[in-house]
């Protein structure tokens, strides 16, 4: 199976200046674990996870005046739509993460989470 079977092509796309209480709200409103953060003034494309908000929240840090483009990750692995689902695998577990963003011709297609890999491999190994 490919990253192309298993991605949502809906993508949750924020900006920087978000705040991380805006981003929460927006992953938990769309029920996803990450936001693809675009800045078009620096480096592109970025990621902020349920992870990162984490970490700044425990940090004690305030969510209403922390932004994304201060906790995302930017050196964000992507992933090709022909690629297997265990290769995905393997990157989440080599860069230890658990979303690929998507990219074709250097667009975002889609976002691929370990839950969408696992239930892709669920799926194929249910028998009826």
């Amino acid at each position: 199976m490919r990253v192309s079977e298993g991605m949502s092509p809906l993508v949750l796309m924020i900006g920087p200046g978000h705040t991380l209480r805006q981003a929460a709200r927006l992953m938990a409103a769309r029920r996803v674990g990450a936001a693809v953060v675009h800045d078009a003034d620096s480096e592109g494309y970025g990621i902020l996870t349920e992870r990162d908000i984490l970490r700044s929240v425990a940090a004690g840090q305030d969510p209403d005046v922390e932004v994304a483009g201060e906790h995302l990750t930017r050196d964000v692995v992507f992933a090709d739509p022909a690629w297997s689902l265990d290769e995905a695998a393997a990157a989440m577990l080599r860069g230890d993460f658990r979303h690929l963003v998507v990219t074709t011709g250097g667009d975002v297609a889609g976002i691929l989470s370990m839950r969408d890999v696992v239930r892709c491999w669920s799926d194929q190994h249910v028998t009826v």
